[in-house]
């Protein structure tokens, strides 16, 4: 058996971005740029006001000056007279401001006055040079790289994109993700169970899984401990970029699923982890070329697939999709409960995080194994508890991992 540490080592030699593709922006939100992006223009385009009001020369501005209005400028016009001393031209805000100005009063302090209202009266002491103004380029310069490659793609940056005229981008594609259950025990979680069988809770919680991540989720369905159909069913899964089997990777006389991988040209890369729960996950990869293909086989028991995913799939397929190679968020708590754990693996434990007094602590939950997915519900990480013979008591300071 080898450890988390290593298993990540060794899964993150394959785990490597897929091509970068051409795609449009408007299709690219949660995938991570594979080039720089630079601006087409300046940003602003031109000196614009920052808020409704009145462009005028700053050193016309003291208390009760009345100026002449030359005319009004919205957001989108142009405007066509130079402001003067003694003059003011109403702007609204973004609107650019026009030659010889070089302030904005804002609309609060000032009120028209005259029958033809063409004469405003400015009610501030003072205005200096470049106030309420945003210079043109403030924001960006023209060819200045405004996006670096590697950075994810969120709404900002959508925004970001679309004022730098950037249209279609280079990005890595997020990776496909073909999900199988095995066991002639399983049946659709529209069934009622019949004596020896459950329902399939890995299918439908794996997906969720890969969708929360990005990728595209392709549920194969359950196969059953047959080797023709698992053989079909690897078949068309390895058509995907990874492919996640839960189920047939232990010891038992119908644990098919490392013959059937090997089948079909499969590479184990290795095959159980010093972990609990997890302890009989496998990782292989299959190689031709059409490149590296990953598979993951995980234990069937819905926990142990749940933390096996967490630790090694999810940071496999970020790397996949561009981003970095990451385990999940690790932290330090204390232990706002004594607990028992008596174990030769380190055990991810089902727990609940919270802030007491200022400080982070955690309760495990009285989970009762692997097949415990009920309590699992209630857990947002897992508590990391190491090889013990010991007693862990309130205030002892162990990692948790956000789940």
């Amino acid at each position: 058996m080898i450890s988390v540490e290593e298993a990540l080592q060794r899964i993150s030699q394959y785990a490597k971005p897929r091509a970068a593709r051409t795609i449009r922006a408007a299709d690219s939100l949660g995938q991570v740029l594979a080039a720089d992006i630079q601006s087409d223009i300046d940003s602003p385009p031109h000196d614009k006001a920052l808020m409704d009001g009145y462009a005028v020369v700053a050193s016309d501005v003291v208390a009760g000056v009345e100026l002449l209005v030359l005319e009004e400028v919205t957001a989108g016009d142009t405007p066509t007279k130079p402001v003067t001393s003694a003059t003011a031209t109403r702007i609204m805000t973004g609107a650019p401001i026009p030659d010889g100005a070089d302030a904005v009063v804002m609309i609060e302090r000032t009120e028209l006055v005259g029958g033809d209202k063409a004469t405003v009266r400015i009610n501030a002491d003072n205005a200096d040079s470049g106030q309420n103004i945003m210079p043109r380029g403030e924001s960006v310069r023209c060819g200045d790289v405004v996006l670096r490659a590697g950075r994810m793609i969120r709404p900002i940056e959508m925004g970001v994109l679309a004022e730098c005229g950037a249209t279609e981008i280079s990005a890595y594609p997020r990776p496909s993700v073909a999900i199988l259950s095995t066991g002639n025990e399983l049946v659709s979680p529209d069934t009622r169970p019949q004596a020896g069988q459950i329902r399939n809770s890995n299918g439908p919680m794996l997906e969720a899984l890969v969708q929360r991540t990005g990728s595209k989720a392709v549920n194969l369905g359950v196969g059953r401990d047959e080797r023709d159909e698992l053989n079909r069913l690897v078949r068309r899964g390895l058509e995907e970029d990874v492919l996640v089997l839960s189920g047939g990777v232990s010891a038992g006389v119908l644990d098919l699923v490392p013959e059937v991988l090997a089948a079909n040209s499969v590479e184990q890369v290795f095959h159980k982890v010093h972990l609990k729960p997890g302890k009989p996950v496998w990782f292989g990869v299959k190689r031709d070329s059409r490149g590296d293909r990953l598979v993951f086989g995980l234990p069937g028991n819905p926990v142990s697939s749940l933390v096996c995913f967490e630790l090694f799939v999810r940071p496999a397929l970020a790397s996949l999709a561009g981003q970095n190679f990451d385990s999940i968020e690790r932290r330090t708590a204390r232990l706002a409960t004594n607990h028992s754990r008596h174990s030769d693996r380190p055990t991810y434990f089902p727990a609940r995080l919270f802030q007491r007094d200022g400080q982070l602590q955690v309760e495990p939950l009285a989970w009762k194994g692997s097949a415990d997915l009920r309590t699992l519900a209630d857990a947002n990480c897992l508590a990391l508890f190491p090889p013990s013979d010991s007693e862990f008591v309130v205030g002892d300071e162990i990692e948790v991992y956000a789940i």
